[in-house]
């Protein structure tokens, strides 16, 4: 680590001395200058008279948006694909082996790219978009989806919120202790709706909160309400959905099998049915070997983002290129991204080694 420090240190003395000799220096100050560019898509409220540094914002946001939504969507594609690879039933995991193989040795930006041009091409124009029976419209545009609005009550439904986590933690909690000291299992989904739905009533019944669905809706040329979703937006978290999925399946698929087949003899022996024996018995083993590569898994899915650029999503990269060609200040945005990628896969593996410690078998 030492010598890591001094090659740092070294390579920094190198950079300073030689913009020094280019009379130049490492200066932050122009992130607070004007941007003078427009994004296509923001989070927040943004216009060309805001700073760098609040695009900079808009980026980081962009790509942590597309990021999540990417990690819950591979995920559970990951889980279904990884449980039929080991199904007993050949045609299912055959499927499912040739979606995993297909999958993970095609490169990612080639499947990115495919299927923008291939939604540019297909879908519909505006006028002509397809709608769902719940409202959702796709079209050339993008994916535009119904959205709810709260018109009153919002701090009051924060707050109920917040005290329906509480009860639900305090609920799992005691009902793993009366578990571990009787041997009988409480139900813990179905009273953690039921509460969930009884705080929304009671919070509409007396008035406190008012929530409208806000249905998109054909207006001329273009659609008014809902919430929009660019056609780069959608086709960035499909490409990596899909493409991470595999990836995860055949994750989740090594630790289905390095888990004892005679754990599910024995689940079968005591009578507990297919889903009951994955859910209660095999994943929750499965967790302990999947856990590490997972971590990774979900390192390389935020750093691979970066490839939205191809087709103009508005992620950090995208901004930070757009933002060298105008303040020539290549060095300090560089490290301001190297810095976000590097909080933001510390945090994921701080993490991923906090589950795999809660799932290390421990000593009683």
């Amino acid at each position: 680590m030492l010598g890591i420090a001094l090659l740092g240190l070294l390579a920094a003395r190198n950079v300073s001395a030689n913009l020094a000799a280019a009379g130049m220096e490492i200066d932050f100050s122009f992130l607070w200058q004007e941007a003078g560019f427009d994004v296509s898509e923001s989070l927040i409220g943004y216009s060309p008279r805001d700073t760098y540094a609040r695009v900079l914002l808009v980026g980081i946001l962009n790509t942590l948006a597309a990021a999540a939504l990417i990690l819950v969507l591979a995920s559970g594609i990951g889980l279904f694909v990884g449980i039929a690879m080991t199904s007993s039933n050949w045609l299912v995991r055959t499927l499912a082996r040739t979606y995993v193989e297909l999958l993970r040795n095609l490169p990612k930006l080639l499947i990115v790219i495919a299927l923008y041009v291939a939604m540019v091409r297909s879908l519909p124009h505006i006028r002509s978009a397809w709608t769902s029976p719940f409202g959702a419209m796709l079209s050339n545009r993008g994916l535009v989806l119904p959205w709810p609005i709260i018109e009153q009550g919002g701090q009051a439904l924060a707050m109920a919120a917040c005290l329906w986590l509480a009860g639900a933690f305090l609920w799992l909690r005691a009902a793993r202790l009366h578990q571990d000291r009787t041997g009988e299992r409480r139900p813990v989904f179905l009273p953690v709706v039921a509460a969930a739905a009884s705080l929304y009533a009671a919070l509409d019944l007396t008035g406190t909160l008012h929530v409208t669905w806000s249905v998109p809706k054909l207006a001329g040329f273009n659609v008014t309400g809902g919430v929009s979703l660019s056609l780069q937006f959608t086709a960035l978290v499909v490409a990596l959905s899909v493409y991470h999925g595999g990836q995860i399946g055949a994750i989740v698929r090594g630790g289905i099998i390095a888990t004892s087949h005679g754990q599910r003899e024995a689940a079968q022996a005591l009578g507990l049915d297919w889903l009951k024996t994955m859910r209660l018995i095999v994943l929750p083993q499965a967790l302990r070997v999947i856990t590490p590569p997972l971590g990774n898994q979900y390192s390389n899915l935020l750093k691979n983002t970066s490839i939205a650029l191809a087709i103009g999503y508005s992620d950090l990269l995208s901004v930070v290129s757009t933002s060298v060609n105008q303040t020539f200040r290549p060095i300090e945005l560089m490290v301001l991204v190297a810095a976000f990628f590097l909080i933001a896969n510390l945090l994921i593996s701080a993490l991923v080694n906090w589950c795999d410690h809660a799932f290390r078998l421990k000593a009683r």
